[in-house]
């Protein structure tokens, strides 16, 4: 019997890579197949994750790996970062390129959601610890700037 191979991929916030594992004699191995860097992009005054290039590499890691095990790969699965989104519209196009987490638009959102909700209710549905680039306070500035328009 074929070895199965289970192809993963990691993006980090600086850099990404596609990994083989394989398990032979009881023993799990990692294997890199593909490294990239991964930095955000500044355009104006905010920073944006390169998402058509990261798209553009993870296809070539993959491609990779299926050149070297073929029909030996049997699962693929992808690990991101935990904080940022994209959004897509009602045909899964990318509405507009992904905010990297450091961008400065989540600013005095804190604020803004303690007004909306206090923080202890906040900590106790969420139990995270408060930083500006958590998911929230990114869909807050987000919902924030699509009212003002």
């Amino acid at each position: 019997m074929a070895q199965a191979v289970f192809v993963a991929v990691d993006l980090g916030a600086e850099s990404g890579r596609v990994l083989a594992g394989k398990l032979s004699e009881g023993r799990f191995g990692l294997e890199e197949i593909h490294r990239f860097p991964n930095g955000p992009v500044r355009i104006g005054d905010h920073i944006y994750w390169d998402v058509l290039r990261l798209w553009m590499e993870v296809k070539n890691g993959l491609a990779l790996a299926v050149q070297k095990y073929g029909s030996q790969v049997v699962s693929i699965g992808v690990d991101t970062w935990g904080v940022d989104y994209a959004l897509l519209d009602s045909n899964d196009e990318l509405v507009g390129n992904p905010y990297h987490y450091r961008d400065r638009r989540t600013e005095g959102m804190f604020e803004v959601a303690f007004q909306k909700v206090p923080r202890d209710e906040i900590y106790r549905r969420t139990g995270i610890q408060f930083m500006r680039l958590n998911t929230l306070y990114q869909l807050l500035s987000w919902s924030s700037k699509s009212r003002r328009s």
